[in-house]
């Protein structure tokens, strides 16, 4: 027998102002410009220019007085404001030259197709290549397996094939450029770009290291690499380690690579003045935007006129939802300025005595939290800061996340910030013998030394957020 039960429930729902200012918030400024370009193509209430306070005062007066047939708006606002893009307009010259362009360039997936074009393949041939070219990832890897690249052009392409012929074709897209491309694994990608070189002694012993002893080459055990393939000459030995060494393991670049060839724009400058701050929010990010003063004009003269009318009460409905939705974007870029700033100071303020020199030994535990409370904001508005702004100083320009860090005890009972650790860290692994790289447990040993109360697996953590491989894999040759 069912049973029918009535339950109570609270919700937290955002309001579509709020969720306006939560995605203004987390563009970066490069970005801004294209998002503001994109509202006002879709809002011509929207203008750019300079706000006259009292067309936006005699336009609220109007709002509060407006009857009921002019509410539930809200699904009117629910769209997606997604893909922000921008470049700024108030800037100074001074920031003119401070900035510089995104590089641009033709990406992985565009230099393939364009070599593609260029085998003389039929057309049943051809959309298998674009298949495999489609199913390179963005580090040049086929990942996918055969059989399911098979089963994909049959229920996606309606093309017939077979392992068989796509590895035929797999082989014409290896010979492409960047070299290396297209490989399924590490070891084919290896010897792929080892194809290429020169048949001298060196590089013919490189590639039968690959071939014969990859397992023992990834793991740096070359002591059995020689004895099972019977080298004698160490020399010779070394050179051809060397030539591993030197290949591209990710061909098709990585998203980090990516990024580190784009200019940063800084959404904060900051200079020191003889000890003195000068913080300033870059000019891209204050637009200046108005209410169009036609559309206010358009709506005071309907506003007035016989609403009994329903064409000309939903024009009113229309023009009410634009005024209101330009409104509430000014509005949300004003409040995303002083969130910003506010934000920034407050990490200054924090991280003042790094701000002074730039010494990283300076910086100071700082979690999301200690700004969050200092600001009297969520700790999610403060993130939405952190992960997406950045700042240039006197001595480079950083990402705000860097000036975050957790704390480390020392012996003296104070705390330090876990960049110094890393850096001290860093330092002992860049002194080490190669001969016989230190374990985590040696590590955490000499840090204790100098006072930081760590555990080896913090040690583990931090080595591998360095990017620094285990002891085993640090061995090198002498």
């Amino acid at each position: 027998m069912q049973k029918l039960t009535l339950s109570q429930s609270l919700h937290q729902k955002l309001s579509p102002q709020q969720i306006q200012f939560i995605k203004l918030l987390q563009v970066p400024t490069v970005e801004l410009e294209g998002r503001v370009e994109e509202e006002m193509e879709i809002n011509p209430a929207l203008e750019e220019g300079k706000e006259d306070s009292n067309e936006v005062e005699e336009y609220e007066e109007r709002e509060d007085s407006d009857d009921k047939t002019l509410e539930n708006l809200e699904d009117y606002y629910q769209d997606d404001y997604a893909g922000y893009k921008m470049q700024g307009d108030k800037r100074s010259p001074d920031e003119e030259d401070r900035e510089r362009p995104i590089t641009v360039g033709n990406t992985l997936h565009e230099s393939l197709m364009s070599q593609l074009g260029f085998l003389r393949l039929d057309e049943h041939q051809h959309q298998i290549g674009l298949q495999l070219v489609g199913s390179i990832e963005s580090d040049g890897y086929i990942r996918r397996s055969l059989s399911a690249i098979v089963n994909d052009l049959a229920f996606s392409q309606n093309v017939e094939t077979d392992e068989e012929e796509l590895e035929e074709i797999l082989f014409k897209i290896q010979d492409f450029d960047p070299a290396g491309i297209a490989a399924r694994d590490l070891q084919e990608c290896l010897q792929l770009q080892l194809d290429r070189k020169e048949g001298d002694e060196a590089n013919l012993l490189a590639r039968k290291i690959i071939e014969v002893s990859f397992e023992e080459f990834s793991k740096k055990h070359y002591d059995k690499i020689m004895k099972r393939i019977g080298v004698e000459d160490e020399e010779l030995f070394k050179v051809a380690i060397q030539v591993i060494t030197r290949l591209n393991p990710k061909p098709g670049g990585s998203s980090e690579e990516i990024v580190k060839n784009q200019y940063i724009i800084p959404d904060f400058f900051l200079k020191n003045n003889d000890g003195e701050f000068e913080l300033t929010l870059n000019g891209r990010n204050a637009p200046e935007l108005r209410v169009s003063q036609s559309y206010s004009d358009m709506f005071k003269a309907y506003d007035h006129s016989d609403k009994k009318d329903k064409k000309l009460k939903e024009t009113v409905t229309f023009i009410k939802q634009k005024l209101d939705s330009a409104k509430w974007f000014i509005d949300a870029i004003k409040q995303r300025q002083n969130t910003l700033m506010r934000t920034m100071q407050t990490i200054l303020d924090f991280q003042e005595a790094y701000f002074q020199e730039g010494d990283e030994n300076k910086l100071k535990p700082m979690i999301l939290k200690d700004i969050a409370e200092r600001i009297d904001m969520d700790i999610s508005t403060v993130s939405r800061v952190a992960n997406s702004k950045s700042i240039q100083t006197d001595f480079g320009t950083f990402p705000l996340k860097y000036f975050f860090s957790e704390g480390i005890a020392t012996d003296s009972g104070e705390d330090v910030s876990s960049r110094e650790v890393k850096n001290k860290l860093k330092d002992a692994i860049e002194k080490e013998d190669k001969n016989k790289p230190l374990s985590d447990d040696k590590l955490e040993q000499i840090l204790r030394g100098m006072g930081y109360n760590i555990a080896r697996r913090t040690v583990a953590k931090y080595r591998e957020q360095l990017n620094i491989p285990v002891a085993r894999l640090r061995k090198q040759l002498s």
